[in-house]
Formats: structure tokens, sequence, C-alpha cells
């Protein structure tokens, strides 16, 4: 940033932020500071300590949460407001992972137009039994905006593949309110070394036009891209089991061989092509041994 712009942000901006290891308040105190900025930052447990009081108060949050957290004490937080959703079950209704406990917290701090972008777990989009229960009110209350796939290698501490979530309170009084728009970023990438990738510039552009687009922020028409992108309506993720998968919506690029990416017909070709193989492996086997036996070997 130039330093025009570093000083006009330091004033209309307010940073907050909160983190349970001491060391990690530190460093981002000072990549505020490398960065010409400052901000309230606090050292606590977020599961268990609201320090800035956060429910509504805040216009943006952003956030790269710990994946797949376990021991979480439930009973301890039962009757919080930031999780009006409720918390996930264990046992037979579900697993004992604080996914949907970390999305709630980020939801529960947005104001009557807040926006959220956060990373998450790819297992999050599809979990079921009591995680699948509050992913469907949330897509049924329109908050789920944008759901973009990221493939694996794009952060220094998690080669897995990863999926960005945004959501939007203020997209209920939009003509977005009962779409999600889903997009499959795996094929983007550059490659920095065997297992780093990153995303350049123009490709951050390009991702973030498609949302603009869909948003009607850039005066631009919004088409749906077989294979990169698709707006899906909220019926559509209802019946596709209130699925968070982009693969599930935007389908397969066609390669310029009349195939049109149809995965169970893959398998069913596949299938054929493989019982075919195995027929003549068994005839072959068959006449070799009948020569070797005319053989006396």
């Amino acid at each position: 940033m130039e330093n025009g712009k570093k000083a006009r942000a330091s004033r209309e901006i307010a940073i907050y932020g909160q983190e349970n290891v001491e060391q990690t308040v530190r460093i981002a105190k000072m990549n505020l500071a490398i960065h010409g900025l400052s901000g309230d930052i606090r050292l606590g447990n977020t599961y268990y300590e609201d320090l800035h009081k956060s429910i509504g108060k805040f216009d943006f949050v952003m956030a790269n949460p710990e994946f797949n957290v376990s021991g979480i004490d439930y009973e301890r937080i039962k009757d919080d407001p930031r999780f009006p959703y409720g918390l996930p079950k264990s046992g037979n209704r579900g697993t004992d992972n604080g996914n949907y406990v970390w999305i709630q917290i980020f939801l529960s701090a947005l104001n009557n137009k807040g926006r959220a972008g956060f990373v998450m777990a790819n297992s999050a989009s599809d979990a079921g039994h009591s995680e699948k229960e509050i992913r469907q009110k949330m897509v049924e209350d329109g908050l789920v905006d944008v759901i973009v796939a990221v493939g694996p290698n794009m952060f220094y501490n998690v080669a897995l593949p990863v999926t960005l979530w945004f959501l939007d309170r203020g997209k209920k009084k939009t003509d977005r309110k009962n779409k999600i728009l889903f997009i499959d970023a795996r094929n983007i990438y550059r490659q920095i070394d065997r297992a780093h990738r990153d995303w350049t510039d123009e490709q951050i552009e390009q991702i973030a036009n498609i949302v603009r687009s869909y948003r009607g922020e850039n005066g631009k028409k919004y088409q749906n891209i077989k294979g990169l992108c698709k707006v899906a309506t909220t019926d559509e993720v209802k019946k596709a089991g209130y699925s968070l998968n982009p693969g599930r919506y935007v389908g397969v690029t066609d390669n310029g061989n009349g195939d049109e990416g149809n995965f169970g017909e893959k398998v069913k070709k596949l299938h054929s092509e493989l019982k075919g193989l195995t027929g003549e492996a068994h005839e072959l086997e068959n006449k070799i041994f009948d020569n070797l036996k005319k053989l006396d070997i």
C-alpha cells in the first residue's frame, strides 16, 4: 500500500482480534504495524470468551481457524448467544468437531449488513447429522453467499485442499437472497515449488470479478461457466442434501471429445471395459494352461 492509503486506512478502519496463543498475538500486532495499522488484539480462548462483546458488532470478519478441533467443552457454552443454531452433537448424532462452532462465532459477530470470509476444512461442506442441520438453517436463512473450492498446497501449514466460505447478512434484502455462488478454483494456481502454490494478482482478480459480477458490483453480467462457477438456487442446494461442495454444482469442463464429464457414465463405461478385459484375461489364462498341458509342462 502507498503511504497515503496506509494513513487513510488507519483512520477509516478499526481492527479487533482475539487469539489463544500469546506469541501469535504479538505476530498479529507486528504484522499490522508493518502495514501501518494498529488493532485491539487480545489474548483469550475464543470458544469460551468473547472479549470484544462481538455479537452483531462488525462490518467484516476474516479468519483462518484451526480445523476439526475436538474436545471443546460444549457444556460451558450451551447457553452462549453466539450459537443461535445450536452446537454440534457427538455420539450417534454427529462428531466431536468444532468447525460449526467457528462458523457460528464468525456469523454472530456480523451486523445486519456484515460480511465474513474464512478458510474452512472441506469436510464442513458436506458434514452430516447435527452439522448438516446447522448448515441447512444457514442456507435457508439466506446467509451463505459464496463458496470457493481451493486446491492443495496453498497454505504453508496445511497441505490439504480447503474451502473458502463467504457469509453475508445483507444479501437477504437483495435478489441473491435465495442464491449461492459456487466457484471451483482448484485448477487456478501458480506452482511455486513442488510443495507450494499460490494465486497471482491476476488470478485473484479473476476470481474476485466472478463474485463482483454475481453481486452486481462491476457492471458486468454474470454467466455460469461449466467447470468453474455456477449460481445455484436454495432449492437446488436442498435437492443436493444441503451440500456446499462446489463440485456438486459447477460440473466438469467438456474436454472437446464429446465427453460431458458425467462421472456416473464414466464409471459405468470403465466398469464395462474392466469386465471385458477381465474376461479376456481369463480366456488367455485358460489357453495358456491348455497349451502347457499339451506340452506336458
